[in-house]
């Protein structure tokens, strides 16, 4: 079955994610076997990006969280950071339109402050200009990591038990992730890395506890459509189990499809 013959068959099915996760691994490998500086292959990273919100629109996903740059990227050599923070800006003046247009609401997650102020600016006039658009929640995570998140969510906790506003009693899966930068958003049902390698890299660590995972040794610059389209593929055609054994799957499958 080809790309445009499994793209109608999903715009049919009822069983899509609503939140998808991507891990977007192997920008500098792919330039490093053309022989291009890493920066070109973070440019050409772009362009799958511009492809997977394109289709998420399309498929009516809810949430796109794309893993951009995390806590320890910063341990990168720093003119590879700084070109990419000069990357996000360049990305989001030429871009922001086709954004509106697509109604894509942008927001970020991760220490937002630790940006370059010409980047932090930029990133918040994207998601002021964006923040009335309806359609696909796209997560820009920034200087994040899903320790750090996890952590700073229980220090917001201990300081309203501090203030007298919750007892620790009161504290469960709900009240953590409500703290969460993701608060309000349904958890990632499918969590895509590019790259080939088999780890999670500290990606919101607390919201994939039940996650599909689907690992691809395509690098990001080449994971457009049809890429997205055959992990989706795959996606639907697993059996969720949440703890439970098929026998107790099917029947509940069997009623949400009468």
């Amino acid at each position: 079955m080809d790309y445009q013959d499994k793209l109608e068959k999903l715009k049919q099915t009822s069983n899509l994610p609503r939140h998808i996760g991507i891990i977007m691994d192997g920008n500098g490998r792919w330039a490093k076997k053309r022989g291009l500086p890493r920066v070109a292959g973070h440019n050409e990273g772009v362009n799958s990006v511009h492809d997977i919100v394109e289709v998420c629109g399309e498929l009516g996903i809810r949430v796109l969280t794309i893993y951009t740059f995390s806590e320890e990227n910063w341990k990168r050599p720093s003119w590879e950071v700084a070109a990419l923070m000069q990357l996000l800006v360049t990305t989001i003046d030429k871009h922001i339109n086709r954004l509106m247009e697509q109604n894509v609401q942008i927001r970020t997650i991760g220490h937002l402050n630790k940006l370059p102020a010409q980047t932090q600016k930029k990133m918040l006039e994207a998601v002021e200009r964006t923040k009335n658009n309806t359609g696909l929640i796209l997560n820009v995570a920034l200087s994040y990591g899903g320790r750090q998140e996890i952590v700073d969510a229980v220090k917001r906790l201990g300081r309203r038990i501090k203030e007298g506003k919750l007892h620790p009693d009161e504290i469960s899966d709900h009240t953590l992730s409500d703290q969460l930068d993701t608060a309000g958003q349904p958890d990632p049902d499918l969590v895509i890395r590019t790259g080939g390698e088999f780890r999670i890299s500290n990606f919101l660590l607390w919201q994939i506890a039940y996650a599909e995972l689907y690992i691809t040794k395509t690098s990001w610059p080449d994971f457009r459509k049809p890429q997205l389209v055959d992990a989706l593929w795959d996606y639907i055609h697993r059996e969720r189990r949440y703890g439970k054994v098929s026998e107790q799957i099917q029947p509940e499958t069997a009623l949400q499809n009468a």
